[in-house]
């Protein structure tokens, strides 16, 4: 492949991954605008949130098989064109349902460009090439979620909510035909042509029904016939997926990967870490705008979450050397330890509290996020032989989608359903929104805390050397696996594997 080529795909694949984490992350700020304008509520609207996470851990792993069955960059175009209409459908969307359509149709488009531009990349370059390519893909990623939040903010007050939309509909068109013209195409020639659609479906399956309980379980009730109804179609679905996974002849899912402790522990520490983060930022979007609080326009909400986002992608990088010098297990248990202390300060919150009291655990938070990402996912693609090393990456990506949508959909209710107790019982809106606050941020510091059991879990493990090349993953790693020094190479390619410790 030429020079010229090559940039093509690590512009296509660069930008468009940018666009889409920034996306990702900005639509929590937009929720109280499209709420106004659709008449929908909040509450309900958090299935723009967590439909996308949902869509998105069903299809992650699907569509890179996709792309080595059907050809990368044809799945890669699929999947641009499939976020373009879904941006144009949220724009022109004049209901709620329309926005939590088009979101869920994003999901499944967000994760296929992520998935098959990183497989993009790693087939366009080789060597250290490849480790400088896939390190700039990793720092788009970063860029991407940490902006969000803010461009968000800022678009709203230039150009409403939709502009948001029109103009990552308008980039990605821009992907599309760079990547038209540069990119070749490619496709795994030694893999069997099937593709695990069942194991696809009954994830969703899975997932659908536990996070419907979990939204509405509070006002239909906890034992009502829809809520365990919903919780046993997802216990039957779940069985399902297990029974197919075992017979199938490509799985969505090695089972034999579950007997791994290391990539397990690392797995649901990631899992952990995306949904507890998730839930912050989903409610805090909405604590700080909401009039009878802080009453922040768009914009300054997303300044005010700046310190999280940019918090977590800025003491990220610097980790990898902090776990080659003292061990990535305990360098994950501590981050998760100081993020539970940040969510446990934010539980202390009163309604007299401003902006400023809520700088330093919002920081706390960030950094501990930092600290714990980047190590859980070097483990887990550390933790397992050359050959199962994409199974692993995309065990940990799915955990991440699978940690937001549970997260945020459980945050959603807690926050929603405490506010709505308490004005019952009485209390003003800032004090029953900010008891609301308090109780989501309490869980989540419990949550939190169960990651620092996972760390325990992870045992020992080949250790990443603490290179750019590792850096740059864990500024990614909030939102994606990317390969570190400590990832098993096949035979005369990758990274040099770590020591363990």
């Amino acid at each position: 492949m030429t020079g010229g080529r090559r940039t093509g795909v690590l512009l296509a694949t660069c930008i468009s991954t940018l666009v889409v984490n920034a996306n990702t992350s900005a639509v929590a700020i937009l929720l109280p605008a499209i709420s106004e304008d659709t008449g929908m509520s909040v509450n309900t609207l958090q299935w723009a949130v967590t439909g996308y996470s949902l869509v998105g851990a069903a299809v992650i792993i699907t569509s890179g098989s996709l792309g080595d069955v059907f050809g990368r960059k044809r799945v890669f175009q699929a999947g641009l064109l499939l976020f373009v209409a879904s941006c144009v459908l949220i724009a022109l969307a004049g209901s709620g349902e329309m926005v939590i359509a088009g979101r869920m149709i994003q999901g499944a488009a967000g994760s296929t460009i992520l998935a098959c531009g990183m497989s993009l990349l790693t087939v366009a370059y080789s060597g250290q090439e490849q480790v400088r390519a896939v390190s700039l893909w990793g720092a788009a990623a970063a860029v991407g979620a940490a902006a969000g939040p803010l461009v968000g903010g800022v678009l709203v007050d230039l150009t409403g909510w939709q502009g948001l939309f029109w103009i990552d509909a308008g980039v990605a068109v821009g992907c599309m035909v760079l990547t038209f013209a540069t990119v070749a195409d490619s496709r795994a020639a030694d893999r069997p042509r099937s593709v695990d659609y069942v194991g696809t479906v009954l994830v969703a399956l899975t997932l659908g029904p536990l996070i419907l309980a979990l939204s509405k379980g509070s006002d239909w009730g906890w034992v009502s016939a829809a809520t365990v109804g919903c919780i046993l179609v997802a216990i039957l679905a779940g069985t399902g997926f297990v029974a197919v996974e075992r017979r199938v002849a490509q799985p969505l899912l090695d089972l034999a990967l579950l007997r791994n402790r290391v990539l397990v522990g690392a797995t649901v520490a990631i899992l952990i870490g995306a949904g507890t983060i998730n839930a912050l930022m989903y409610v805090l979007s909405l604590y700080f705008q909401d009039p009878s609080t802080l009453g922040f326009s768009p914009l300054e909400a997303g300044l005010a979450t700046l310190p999280a986002t940019v918090g977590l992608v800025v003491s990220a990088p610097l980790v990898p050397r902090l776990a080659a010098k003292v061990g990535g297990r305990q360098v994950v248990g501590l981050g998760f330890l100081l993020t539970a202390v940040g969510f446990a300060w934010i539980g202390f919150a009163d309604a007299s509290w401003q902006y400023a009291a809520f700088f330093l655990p919002l920081v706390a938070a960030a950094v501990g996020m930092g600290l714990s990402n980047g190590p859980s996912s070097a483990a887990a693609t550390a933790a397992v032989s050359a050959d199962q090393v994409g199974e692993a990456s995309g065990v940990s990506n799915m955990a991440r989608y699978v940690g937001a949508a549970v997260a945020t959909a459980l945050a959603a209710t807690l926050y929603s359903t405490v506010t709505a107790n308490r004005i019952a019982d009485g209390d003003g809106s800032a004090v029953a929104l900010t008891a609301g606050l308090g109780t989501t941020a309490w869980v989540m510091a419990a949550i939190s805390l169960a990651g620092v059991v996972m760390a325990v879990v992870m045992g020992r493990h080949r250790e990443a050397r603490g290179t750019l090349a590792d850096a740059a993953a864990a500024a990614a790693s909030a939102s994606h696996t990317l390969p570190t020094s400590a990832t098993p190479a096949r035979s005369g390619a990758g990274a040099p594997e770590g020591s363990s410790t």
